[in-house]
């Protein structure tokens, strides 16, 4: 994937929880029932790109991660996403 900075990406992070939250996906409870896995869609902007494969990001607060560029829970944007999530994706 190549990325230059700027570019809006969507991260899949998996999470676990007692209650997942209403922009969860691919919800399902674990072995004992009482907690639930599953994968919530974070929208990043692209901040650094490094030499060694990494790049910075941006969350809409403000935070920053490192991220691999093989990581497979990374991808572009495909337009229609890009304009139904513009108003989530931070603004440089």
């Amino acid at each position: 994937m190549q990325l230059k900075i700027g570019d809006p990406i969507i991260y899949r992070k998996r999470k676990s929880s007692e209650r997942p939250g209403p922009r969860a996906k691919q919800v399902f409870p674990l072995k004992n029932g009482d907690k639930y896995h599953y994968v919530v869609d974070k929208f990043w902007t692209v901040t650094n790109i490094r030499e060694d494969g990494t790049f910075e990001v941006v969350t809409r607060t403000g935070k920053r991660h490192k991220l691999d560029q093989s990581d497979p829970n990374i991808h572009k944007p495909r337009l229609l996403e890009q304009v139904i999530y513009r108003s989530r994706f931070p603004q440089s």
